[in-house]
């Protein structure tokens, strides 16, 4: 655990010391305070729990995006210095180097989830909204920035430039996204197997209602769980080759 966080703590460090990870944030913030305002308030009158539907349904999107922005530099960017070398030679497992990566980047992501939090609170002061409903969207944010964290950092394992890493990792969520579609193509039995895969309106739209599934919860720590033993693997792979 000591060994997570120290790479944790050292790749928190280069988010904090430049300027790549301060923009993402102010981007991403910006964009949801301009969507929230244009399409969750609106000009017509909405009710409270509709309200902050719509802005769970916003923040889903960008922290999706906001995700796949703050892994690109994970692994890519050490092979692209020449700095993985330091870490492959390190008496330091290579699921702990996984998770240390994976930790700094979660953490960056909820930080920045986190800070969005005026905007429901804004709803409850103006509104009738359960604060039920507010934590259980939180936790589907959470769980959903979990995934794609795991599938960014995955991908940022796979190649030397990060802003390939990017493209990968967003080639993966789609894929995810759209599993929608592709259920309605596939047959039996695969159907429902491609059908649980979807990664957001099947897990995600009842967080956004205010509902709490375990499914969805299962679901998003399966597919972290799994993305980052394929990054484990990669890892093991190029210190043995």
């Amino acid at each position: 655990m000591r060994n997570i966080l120290l790479i944790a703590r050292r790749d928190l460090s280069g988010f904090m010391h430049g300027f790549g990870g301060y923009a993402i944030v102010a981007a991403v913030l910006a964009i949801d305070g301009l969507l929230f305002n244009a399409f969750a308030m609106g000009s017509t009158a909405k009710y409270s729990h509709d309200v902050l539907r719509d802005f769970f349904y916003i923040c889903s999107g960008t922290t999706m995006i906001a995700s796949v922005m703050l892994t690109m530099p994970s692994f890519a960017e050490e092979r692209a210095r020449g700095t993985d070398v330091l870490l492959s030679t390190s008496p330091v497992r290579d699921g702990e180097i996984v998770l240390g990566k994976y930790l700094a980047s979660y953490t960056m992501l909820s930080v920045l989830t986190l800070l969005t939090f005026y905007m429901p609170l804004l709803v409850m002061y103006n509104g009738k909204v359960s604060a039920a409903h507010i934590v259980v969207g939180y936790l589907g944010l959470f769980g959903l920035g979990a995934a794609t964290t795991a599938i960014g950092v995955f991908t940022s394992s796979l190649v030397r430039n990060q802003f390939a890493a990017g493209l990968l990792a967003g080639v993966g969520v789609v894929s995810l996204l759209i599993c929608w579609l592709l259920a309605e193509i596939v047959e039996a039995p695969l159907t429902d197997v491609v059908s649980y895969m979807r990664l957001f309106d099947k897990h995600f739209l009842p967080f956004q209602e205010g509902r709490l599934l375990l499914t969805g919860l299962v679901y998003y720590s399966s597919v972290s769980a799994l993305f980052l033993w394929f990054t484990t693997k990669v890892v093991e792979g190029r210190r043995l080759s």
